[in-house]
C-alpha cells in the first residue's frame, strides 16, 4: 500500500472536479478524501496499491472533461497510514 497527496490547480473548483475524483477513486477501489482549499486548488489524499494509484493520477488530470482544467497536479508519495475506510468528499 502507498499514499499519495496531490494538489490540483487550475479550473478545479465549481466544475465537478471533486465528484469526478470521487467517482474515479471508488471505481478503482482507492480510499481517501478530496477537498477544496481556500486558494482555489483541490487537495486529494489517496491510499491503495501503487499500480492503482499510478492509474488514478493519470485520470486525475481530467483531460477528457470539457469543464475541468487541471493546469498543475503536484504529487507527493508517502507510506500508507490505513486511516481511510472508503472515499470521502468534503464540501
Amino acid at each position: 500500500m502507498e499514499r499519495i497527496t496531490a494538489v490540483a490547480r487550475g479550473k478545479v473548483q465549481g466544475v465537478g472536479y471533486r465528484q469526478f475524483i470521487s467517482d474515479c477513486a471508488r471505481r478503482m477501489g482507492i480510499h481517501g478524501e478530496v477537498m477544496n482549499l481556500p486558494d482555489g486548488s483541490v487537495r486529494i489524499v489517496v491510499e491503495g496499491h501503487p499500480s492503482a494509484l499510478a492509474d488514478f493520477i493519470c485520470f486525475a488530470h481530467a483531460e477528457e472533461s470539457p469543464l475541468i482544467r487541471v493546469e498543475n497536479l503536484a504529487v507527493k508519495k508517502e507510506p500508507a497510514t490505513g486511516e481511510f475506510r472508503g472515499f470521502f468528499v468534503h464540501w
